[in-house]
């Protein structure tokens, strides 16, 4: 049987992939976590979401989030060998929001969430793609991961979530959601 537990961690370092180890505290892991924290969060919002094709493209998106977390978790000889985030995938992620929005009110103000569990639970997941999204901006920025198209792939998935917010409350029978104003 597997172990639950390998206590090669133990010391307060982990490996990537590839040759080497880290601190669990710098900002490569602190970036994969995020990106954990954003699939275990998109998680919940396919588990509450009302549409089949919401469920669908968030499944998408976790996969797609494990094969980003992959290549910020190698090390820079290796990560090519797990690159699976382009600008094709990128393009994907802007089409969907595009197909989405059309169906739905975008208001010109901000809204508060909650008006559904999948639109909460969709507006939790666009905030924690936010900060996965300014840890992978700062690792690229300090030269740790190449691919720019990761952190492109972070900033539409955040816009993805904000329309399937939208297209889930209105799944719900709501009409417009609730605006931050109180008017």
């Amino acid at each position: 049987m597997t172990p639950f537990f390998t206590t090669t961690g133990d010391d307060g370092y982990t490996g990537l992939l590839g040759e080497g180890r880290v601190a669990k505290y710098s900002m490569r892991i602190e970036a994969v976590g995020d990106i954990d924290e954003a699939t275990a969060a998109i998680g919940l919002a396919r588990a509450t979401a009302k549409t089949e094709e919401t469920k669908q493209l968030l499944l998408q998106a976790q996969r797609d989030l494990y094969a980003l977390m992959a290549e910020v978790s190698a090390t820079t000889e290796n990560a090519a060998r797990f690159r699976k985030i382009d600008q094709a995938k990128v393009a994907w992620l802007e089409t969907q929001t595009n197909q989405i929005a059309d169906r739905v009110q975008v208001p010109n103000e901000f809204i508060i969430p909650g008006d559904s569990h999948a639109g909460a639970a969709l507006s939790l997941a666009r905030t924690i793609i936010r900060r996965a999204e300014r840890r992978v901006a700062q690792i690229i920025h300090l030269g740790e991961v190449e691919n720019t198209n990761l952190l492109i792939y972070l900033n539409r998935l955040s816009s993805l979530c904000f329309v399937l917010e939208l297209f889930e409350n209105q799944a719900t029978g709501l009409s417009s959601p609730t605006l931050a104003k109180d008017n």
